[in-house]
């Protein structure tokens, strides 16, 4: 479709404004959905639309005023509405001292003349005299002009803006491209089979209700219809993307030889869990198979992921392959690799680490040895991916925390050799409609039992006082804390407790115990050390923020304080929970909130009540929604304008359910009623996403 900028009222300037929105087109302009509805209709029913605070009314001025003071000038109208309700309606105009000529109230005085009848939209205020009610005005439309149908009298769009745009204009803009796509009648793109099948709107009809729905019923059927569309193309890509992976043949094999596998479970000293056993034998059945590994790993907090990973990094060592494990902070990469370091340490298999913060001198050094293969396995963070990482024979590659990274990254690690086998692995339970959602390509394994020993964790809610209390009482018995604040510095914008300064307080606190600190701008070196002397118990009590939800493994730590923990998503303070109850002793996570809202008290309440990884990843997509949870929203990865990965799962399946059925008639999408819906789909996920080759 047409620039913007040739639509009617726009032009250059407004184009300008409206690309901050990433509005470049008309189609991109159909395509930017309200953010939210005001129900404007005369009398609504209580949709739930509203807020309490919001007032919408149609009355006829009965007279206005203007007021004069030092540095504003106001405006009143005051207006009647069809149950005799009265409204003081108030506008506030900065006074222009430079042009006395200039009336800022010439057009409200034109409107508002007496008797005329006015749609307003405004806010209440607090205080009451003679009117009964008295308005903030936000906007306003006479009843007579002839886009007031846009904007009153209606369930209204309310849109996100940028500066220079307002609501009215918006809705005016959108109608416009609602009009010259109807002219320039473009195709349906969903398949005619499946548009008849599940009896939805067609595409023009839905995009005319999303925008300016008649009822809330055709607002629910238009979404739900845009939603489909948005699921079916994600599913059709990920359809193809695992065909084409499966006429991809490995030209490399793996043998079970032990030669490493079997000293390697020895010296563990426990047995794997029936759990641990059964995944491992399905990664190894799929390295061993002639098709390319890719296989989510998905457990608890504490179940035991990575050394299910070193198995198959094992598998690769021992048939000579090389295998690298990609994390998202450098704090867990140097966690990995000192496990890695301690666990491989009699089995003679070289280790190596890859961050930002490693040394020119070190870092050539590690390059050799990834060119020439006499370095077996390597951990890291995003530095693995750079260009000048080259392997000698990477096979396997493993990334932890997979919501940390988006496609591309994941893509481009797999790209640094011909063929590689892919293991990723999450805490964040998915359950399977959105695992096939976000990873359609991928085999789910999943962990469901902890390892013997693991002790439960009460958690809490306290005062910081008492908090401390714990704390002491804990050290005392010669025992570990940590003590979790959500930033590095105090921040005049946000209200929250910050590292550096409460360090320095909790050292005046507790003069008699041992205090270390660790934080995310700490250099590699100092967040070893740091690390190193609280495992060897050099230090008591661990000042930290988030950077340690994980990857920190210290036995002998039995409290977590979470401060300002209203702040910290479910998934988070699962996390963080996490670091303790790994020894033999009884072990507590301590919530000490500041300001609760309705949804953090929720939120906060779910923790304290279980400790099911999964009962809480759920819980938290239903209160944050899964592109928050999952890291797809931030990433710019699956940014649905309409669909809700949580709240749609039942329109989700019956995407997949359809792609399947789609693809079974039509493999390559090469019949003519599914050009439409093809152009699209190479639009989306082979020249932007380069998920698929339709070629």
């Amino acid at each position: 479709m047409s620039s913007i900028q040739y639509l009617k009222g726009i032009g250059p300037a407004r184009a300008k404004a409206l690309q901050r929105l990433e509005i470049f087109s008309v189609a991109d302009l159909l395509h930017y959905y309200p953010r939210a509805y005001q129900d404007r209709r005369e009398n609504p029913p209580n949709s739930g639309l509203n807020p309490p605070s919001l007032v919408i009314f149609k009355g006829h001025v009965l007279r206005t005023q203007t007021i004069p003071a030092r540095s504003v000038l106001i405006f009143k109208a005051f207006l009647a509405d069809g149950k005799n309700n009265q409204f003081e309606c108030t506008w506030f105009k900065k006074r222009s001292f430079r042009n006395f000529r200039f009336d800022p109230f010439a057009q409200l005085k034109k409107d508002f003349k007496t008797n005329a009848e006015i749609w307003v939209i405004g806010r209440k205020e607090n205080r009451q005299q003679f009117f009964e009610h008295k308005i903030t005005v936000e906007e306003y439309y006479p009843v007579s002009a002839p886009e007031t149908f846009l904007h009153a009298g209606r369930i209204t769009p309310i849109y996100g803006l940028t500066e220079g745009i307002t609501h009215k204009q918006m809705r005016q803009y959108i109608h416009q491209a609602l009009k010259s796509a109807e002219q320039s009648q473009q195709p349906d793109i969903l398949p005619p089979v499946l548009a008849e099948k599940r009896r939805f709107l067609n595409s023009s009809q839905a995009l005319q209700a999303v925008h300016f729905p008649a009822s809330l019923a055709e607002l629910e059927n238009a979404r739900s219809r845009l939603a489909y569309e948005e699921f079916l193309l994600l599913a059709t890509a990920w359809g193809i993307k695992r065909t084409q992976t499966k006429t991809i043949s490995k030209d490399y094999s793996y043998q079970i030889k032990k030669n490493l596998l079997s000293p390697f479970r020895q010296g563990l000293g426990f047995e794997f869990t029936n759990s641990q056993k059964k995944v491992i034998n399905e990664i190894f059945a799929d390295l061993q198979s002639n098709l390319p590994m890719n296989r989510l790993l998905q457990g608890d907090v504490g179940s035991g992921k990575t050394l299910v990973a070193l198995s198959a990094m094992l598998l690769a060592a021992e048939n000579g392959y090389q295998s690298a494990l990609m994390a998202p902070t450098e704090i867990l990469a140097e966690q990995h690799y000192s496990t890695f370091q301690k666990t491989l340490k009699k089995l003679h298999v070289s280790v190596g680490i890859l961050t930002s913060s490693t040394k020119t001198a070190e870092r050539k050094k590690i390059l050799a040895a990834l060119a020439d293969g006499s370095l077996s396995v390597i951990v890291g963070t995003h530095a693995l991916i750079q260009d000048d990482v080259q392997f000698h024979n990477l096979k396997l590659a493993v990334i932890d925390e997979q919501h940390r990274f988006g496609v591309r990254q994941r893509g481009k690690l797999k790209e640094k050799t011909a063929h590689v086998d892919l293991l990723t692995m999450t805490a964040t339970p998915i359950p399977r409609t959105l695992a096939l959602a976000l990873y359609g390509d991928l085999a789910v394994s999943t962990l469901t039992e902890l390892p013997p020993g693991r002790q439960p964790i009460a958690t809490q809610m306290a005062s910081d006082a008492q908090a401390r209390h714990i704390v002491e009482e804990e050290v005392q018995k010669g025992r570990q804390a940590y003590i979790v604040y959500p930033l590095i510095e105090e921040s005049e914008n946000i209200s929250a407790k910050a590292v550096s300064e409460e360090f320095e307080k909790l050292k005046t606190i507790f003069p008699q115990y041992r205090l270390a600190m660790l934080h995310g701008q700490m250099s590699r070196a100092e967040k070893e050390s740091v690390m190193k002397d609280f495992a060897a118990h050099k230090s008591d009590i661990l000042v930290a923020t988030p950077v340690i939800e994980v990857g920190i493994d210290v036995p002998n730590a039995t409290v977590m304080v979470i401060q300002n923990a209203e702040r910290f998503g479910l998934a988070s303070l699962h996390q963080l929970r996490g670091r303790v109850g790994r020894g033999r002793h009884e072990s507590r996570c301590i919530l000490v909130a500041e300001h609760e809202g309705s949804v953090s008290r929720q939120r906060l309440r779910i923790i304290c009540d279980t400790c099911d990884g999964f009962k809480i990843g759920e819980k938290d997509m239903q209160l944050r929604g899964p592109g928050e949870i999952l890291g797809t929203r931030q990433s710019g990865e699956l940014d649905f304008k309409a669909a809700d990965l949580f709240k749609d799962r039942n329109i989700l399946q019956w995407a997949i359910e359809d792609r399947d059925e789609l693809l079974q008639a039509d493999p390559l999408l090469q019949k003519p009623e599914h050009a439409a819906f093809k152009k699209r789909l190479l639009e989306l996920y082979q020249q932007n996403w380069h998920l698929i080759d339709l070629n």
